[in-house]
């Protein structure tokens, strides 16, 4: 049997990134965090902490940490469900890593209607969908959003469907840059817009379009969707976004598909833990569902919904 204590604290380390920071979230000294984690890892015949700055989670430790992350769930489930309902219940701490555009886009609805349940303390953390994946196998979050198809060990990877991207302008800035297309030599000097060094969706888009790498062009990065498009609407470069958010926009007028033929289809994965507590379990059926109302090429049987949220 695990010490749960010895759990706590190990998590907690894991959690901050630190041993003094643990200590003082848990008011204890820290040769007592010490103390404790050297306890477990005895117990456990085996390392569970890098000790250097930041304080990473081993191969070994990742494992402990989805385990006591999902003690956490059992037991707050198990609370709300002996608690009587008059009293009001503590909702339990959970985190899902998502990627920005979907939170930009269809994202929201699953929130609300967690939050509106008032059973879950949600942290949603945000990555560029090539990197949510890492979280989740580091044990930080539940579940993320990702382009990776193949699940870890231990994992699940579910298809959501295809997020539609299209190369946008403005028409003025395509005017100026664009006259004569998508050349490119107008590319070399035309300053495009990303989200964050990250992404490499633009450089994905140009090697397709042109049929070689280019990599030398001027970048604006704005690691904001909602900046972003506005950043392009108003001219100061072109981008990729999301056909569904651009769609409005488009519509207007303020703004112009550089590549009508050529829009860029990423495809989405759940992935989760193979084993999941219930809340856990109830969130994956409820992102799954509705990313299968919103997304291109899903196994739903209605239309996605071409409304932005």
């Amino acid at each position: 049997m695990l010490d749960r204590d010895q759990l706590e604290t190990f998590a907690t380390v894991a959690e901050e990134q630190s041993f003094d920071r643990a200590a003082s979230r848990l008011n204890i000294t820290r040769g007592a965090v010490s103390q404790r984690i050297k306890a477990l890892e005895e117990s456990l015949s085996t390392v569970l902490l890098v000790r250097e700055k930041p304080v990473a989670p081993t191969p070994a430790g990742e494992i402990l940490l989805r385990h006591v992350k999902a003690l956490r769930m059992l037991e707050g489930a198990a609370l709300q469900e002996l608690t009587p309902t008059p009293k009001p219940h503590a909702p339990v701490p959970l985190a899902i890593a998502v990627n920005a555009d979907s939170l930009a886009t269809w994202i929201p609805r699953v929130l609300w209607q967690l939050l509106l349940e008032r059973r879950v303390a949600l942290e949603v953390v945000t990555d560029d969908q090539d990197h949510t994946s890492a979280r989740l196998a580091r044990g930080e979050v539940v579940g993320c959003i990702s382009t990776d198809a193949q699940a870890a060990a231990g994992f699940l990877a579910e298809r959501l469907g295809a997020m539609e991207y299209r190369c946008y302008a403005s028409p003025a800035f395509a005017q100026q840059f664009f006259p004569e297309g998508l050349t490119a030599a107008a590319v070399l000097v035309a300053p495009a817009v990303l989200f964050n060094r990250k992404d490499a969706l633009h450089d994905e888009f140009l090697r397709h379009h042109f049929g070689f790498a280019v990599d030398r062009y001027a970048k604006h990065y704005l690691p904001a969707p909602l900046a972003l498009l506005e950043g392009i609407a108003t001219g100061v470069g072109y981008g990729l976004i999301p056909t569904q958010q651009a769609g409005p926009l488009a519509l207007d007028g303020r703004l112009v598909d550089l590549a009508p033929r050529e829009p860029v289809q990423v495809d989405l994965y759940w992935h989760h833990w193979e084993v999941e507590p219930p809340i856990s379990r109830e969130i994956t059926e409820l992102i799954v569902r509705e990313a299968r109302r919103y997304l291109l090429g899903s196994d739903a049987t209605d239309p996605p919904d071409t409304e932005p949220a």
